[in-house]
């Protein structure tokens, strides 16, 4: 097979869909991989690295998209790709469609079939694509959540983890998952006051036995989340329901509950966001305010940090590219079961519920 690594064009993602050594494991196999020129730059693999295990450079990313069976990136298509993908044409990348409206019924239109990193589940409902990425987007939520409190930034100009005779930042993190998990390892690591929130008792006495004691647990409803508000300091947003759009879980009129200052972190952004007043955001501009509140809702958080994150992707991604190059996207997806719910739209067709669901659109699945 033929695969495809373009270089992402989304506003400063610097990761790449495919590292050297996740190409040489293609090749070896018979596959042939052609790379952008450049693609792996910003996550510090040069043309020279891909070129030495037997990928070869291709100039434009016109050229990728015309050549390849199989696309293999790190973001959902933006506006200037959709026209180059072709029919039957098979993307291996993340989506999110049950929040873009537009890129859904562009890869309606196209005919293309569309494999959703964000929906591969494994029997067990965990998500094995979406978790390295999640790791990463959690640890990185509060690192950004922590600079935000900075005065010059817009912050109440907190320090996250206080000093000997002044208390610690308060941290409020709502959700429990691998995001909220990894974000709550890391405040408090910087030593903060943290509170974790979920729905789910049986996950709430795990973390409670799991992390550091500077972290409470919370059984989450709007009504005590409004009464932890008009103390906290930070508050990271990491619910996520898979392929669907998160929920408001911070409404408009819930801000003025908080101090002016206080940061709201919404790594659910990719999925509509989980604060009623988020919007998305880019790395060159990252934040706004909205009631005197600090808005953070970068949607690709990790890009910012590529190299950590190419690494993670690809050691995820890998063994699925393998399968998919070896058996064809149809066959792969029979016979490995955690594939077949990554299939979001097939030829033209919406085969995951809950993007049917959110824009009225007709589910059809893709295996009976």
């Amino acid at each position: 097979m033929i695969i495809g690594v373009p270089k992402e064009i989304k506003n400063n993602e610097n990761r790449v869909g495919m590292t050297p050594s996740g190409t040489a494991e293609l090749v070896k196999r018979g596959h042939q991989v052609y790379i952008q020129h450049t693609a792996g730059i910003n996550s510090g693999f040069p043309d020279e690295a891909y070129e030495a295990v037997g990928a070869k450079i291709l100039p434009t990313i016109e050229d990728v998209y015309a050549s390849a069976d199989m696309i293999v990136k790190v973001k959902e298509p933006i506006a200037p790709e959709y026209n180059l993908i072709r029919k039957g044409q098979l993307l291996f990348t993340y989506f999110h469609f049950a929040s873009d409206k537009e890129l859904t019924l562009a890869m309606i239109a196209n005919k293309s079939i569309c494999l959703a990193y964000e929906t591969v589940e494994n029997p067990d409902r965990s998500l094995p694509l979406l978790i390295p990425m999640s790791e990463v987007a959690g640890r990185m939520s509060v690192q950004e959540g922590a600079r935000f409190l900075e005065k010059p930034q817009g912050g109440k100009g907190i320090l996250l983890g206080g000093v000997p005779g002044v208390k610690p930042a308060k941290v409020l993190i709502l959700g429990g998952g691998v995001v909220g998990t990894n974000a709550a390892q890391m405040a408090a690591g910087m030593g903060a006051d943290v509170t974790i929130a979920d729905v789910n008792l049986a996950r709430l006495r795990y973390l409670s036995e799991v992390l550091p004691k500077n972290v409470k647990t919370l059984y989450s409803s709007e009504l005590r989340i409004k009464k932890e508000l008009p103390d906290i300091d930070l508050i990271i947003g990491s619910v996520l329901i898979p392929g669907d759009k998160a929920p408001h879980l911070i409404t408009k009129p819930m801000l003025s509950m908080l101090q002016p200052g206080t940061v709201l972190v919404d790594v659910a952004i990719d999925q509509g966001g989980c604060f009623e007043t988020s919007h998305p955001t880019t790395h060159s501009e990252p934040t706004y305010v909205v009631d005197g509140i600090v808005h953070y809702a970068v949607a690709n958080i990790p890009g910012a940090v590529p190299y950590t994150s190419t690494l993670a992707l690809t050691n995820a991604t890998l063994p699925y590219v393998i399968a998919l190059a070896n058996k064809g996207w149809e066959k792969a997806c029979k016979e490995i079961p955690s594939l077949q719910p990554g299939l979001n739209i097939v030829e033209g067709k919406v085969t995951y519920k809950a993007v049917a669901d959110v824009f009225g659109l007709e589910y059809e699945p893709v295996f009976l």
